[in-house]
């Protein structure tokens, strides 16, 4: 699983940083990287192994190669990232709206934290975790060091596993 991620997760990177183009707002300058503001930040759709409606925007690095990165996640409203672990640090900061976060291989909506705007978490690498969301959307700012990856403690809760409605 881990591999299907990080691949969709490059593929995301190339496609933002791929063509060299400067957003409204953005600059670049021997490496470095500057978002003057929201206008800046490209969203798309998130990999297959993130809840579906979820977008991902590389703000900088590629997640997939050794080097740092941050990118963000705009999690829906209602929505639950499953137990899941990366291979690699991760910090996770709270953008906007709020949302749970729990420690532990299994879901327990029972004893999760709540994160406001500007809530931080720093989590070493895998250290089982999950997040969700509840009647209002998230934005998360994920920063690390590549190749990043997703893995689900319980694979059957990978979204890209998941048959599509109808099927």
């Amino acid at each position: 699983m881990a591999l299907r991620t990080r691949a969709g997760i490059a593929a995301l990177a190339l496609v933002a940083v791929g063509a060299g183009a400067v957003a409204a707002g953005e600059a670049t300058h021997g490496g470095m990287v500057l978002l003057s503001g929201e206008a800046a930040v490209r969203w798309m759709p998130a990999p297959p192994s993130l809840p579906k409606s979820s977008e991902i925007s590389i703000i900088m690095g590629d997640p997939d190669k050794p080097g740092p990165f941050t990118l963000r996640v705009r999690i829906p409203a209602d929505t639950v990232i499953a137990p899941h672990t990366h291979a690699t640090d991760e910090s996770v900061t709270l953008l906007s709206g709020s949302l749970k976060h729990d420690m532990g291989e299994t879901l327990d909506k029972g004893r999760g934290t709540t994160m406001e705007r500007g809530g931080f978490v720093y989590l070493p690498a895998n250290m089982p975790h999950a997040l969700w969301t509840s009647s209002e959307p998230a934005v998360v700012q994920v920063s690390g060091t590549g190749p990043f990856g997703l893995t689900y403690v319980n694979p059957a809760d990978d979204p890209s596993r998941q048959a599509a409605p109808g099927r």
